[in-house]
């Protein structure tokens, strides 16, 4: 059964003025389904047809830069977009507001930790707020189409900070664009639902 392109979690509008319909027709309807139809064509008759997506991103990791690629961007992305919400942003509360406090200190060193991970990444790529495999959160980053899940961290939430994401709205203000996230889009309930939920997405 081949992938299809997974629907936005909410209106291609609904995150204006910070994320514009028009970066969406471009992100979602464009680079993401591109992924998604080349995956589609690369594992055709290939021992990856038929398996979950997570299972591809780990088998070809290494093995198919090809298959690794397309199947690891459509997870981050599909994973993206429930990262963010309406009238998101701002302090956390609940489980993952605790752990923040509890393993960075306080909500502004997280902040000012993940703000500085998304601005340096070099070229493409993401800032992922993780639970590692020790039960401690942290902060990563990750080149091109890498995901942290291949590394034993549990993904809670991500930035894409390739130019494509925020390039229409920001321009080359890359860092307006991080802070953005974290003061009016983050979706926290996903991050809090993600603590002790298996991988998301599993598909």
């Amino acid at each position: 059964m081949a992938f299809e392109l997974p629907p936005l979690p909410y209106a291609a509008d609904a995150l204006e003025p910070y994320m514009t319909a028009n970066t969406f027709s471009f992100h979602h309807a464009k680079h993401h389904k591109a992924y998604v139809d080349n995956l589609n064509k690369l594992i055709a008759g290939t021992p990856f047809e038929g398996k979950s997506l997570v299972d591809i991103v780990k088998e070809s990791e290494g093995t198919n830069a090809g298959v690794f690629n397309n199947s690891a961007q459509v997870w981050n992305h599909t994973f993206f977009w429930s990262s963010m919400t309406p009238n998101g942003g701002g302090k956390p509360t609940g489980k993952i507001a605790e752990k923040i406090d509890a393993d960075f200190g306080g909500y502004e060193a997280f902040a000012e930790a993940f703000k500085t991970a998304g601005a340096t990444q070099f070229g493409s790529g993401w800032a992922w707020l993780v639970l590692g495999a020790e039960g401690k959160l942290k902060i990563v980053k990750t080149g091109n189409a890498e995901t942290p899940f291949t590394k034993g961290d549990k993904p809670l939430l991500t930035l894409d900070v390739w130019e494509h994401a925020y390039y229409l709205d920001y321009q080359n203000l890359r860092p307006k664009f991080i802070e953005t996230f974290l003061d009016k889009l983050v979706n926290w309930e996903f991050a809090n639902a993600n603590l002790d939920a298996p991988l998301h997405p599993g598909v």
